[in-house]
């Protein structure tokens, strides 16, 4: 029995070691973070990862999900479509914000833009033996144009959206309309794993409005 401890104990760790060594070789670490998030008392890690090979459409872009076993990080979890890319030729910055880990949900933030800016927040919780996407919040606004929010809980289905119109005078931002928005719209299914591969769009019942999940 012994003997078969450590026999098991050494096929981890040359897996671990060649994991490493390609990740090393092929891959930079652009953001990592810890915290629980299968409720089991235990740390994971996640982890961002990013090509070091040049692509015309932004460098492949990985998400990882480490489970600490007996003292060593076993890949639980990987996507290759949860983080937007950076494309280094385009005028514009990196959209990838960052990660973090709140009471058991993974966070994932992105931004851009110009005159115009935008935001979003994917939040997902591990269930269903998958990391759903469960919130979404995001912001789209022009100074002194309008300013669109989005908080949109796809566990319960409830989407909230509110747009408060503005004009400057003086130097001085005047909110001079707000129109806001509740309704449900439940069976949206997104997840790690197939974020991103299509276009989700919803068509406010209210004012028409085209919101982009």
């Amino acid at each position: 029995m012994k003997s078969i401890i450590i026999i098991t104990i050494i096929i981890l760790s040359l897996h671990l070691t060649s994991e490493k060594n390609t990740i090393s070789g092929k891959y930079k670490i652009i953001a990592e973070t810890y915290g629980d998030l299968n409720a089991d008392g235990i740390d994971e890690k996640v982890s961002v990862l990013e090509t070091i090979e040049k692509s015309e459409s932004g460098n492949t872009r990985l998400i990882q999900i480490y489970r600490n076993i007996n003292g060593m990080w076993i890949l639980w979890h990987s996507s290759e479509n949860a983080i937007l890319k950076y494309q280094k030729d385009i005028m514009m910055s990196d959209p990838f914000d960052g990660i973090e880990i709140d009471h058991g949900t993974l966070l994932i933030a992105f931004s851009g833009g110009s005159s115009w800016k935008w935001s979003y927040t994917d939040k997902y919780r591990y269930q269903n033996n998958q990391f759903e996407l469960i919130g979404y919040t995001s912001d789209y606004f022009k100074l002194c144009e309008y300013w669109l929010t989005v908080d949109y809980n796809l566990s319960t289905g409830k989407l909230i959206t509110t747009k408060e119109f503005e004009k400057c005078e003086n130097q001085e931002q005047i909110i001079y309309k707000t129109e806001n928005e509740m309704f449900f719209k439940s069976n949206i299914d997104i997840n790690l794993q197939n974020r991103n591969t299509k276009e989700v769009t919803i068509i406010t019942p209210k004012y028409k409005r085209q919101i982009f999940i």
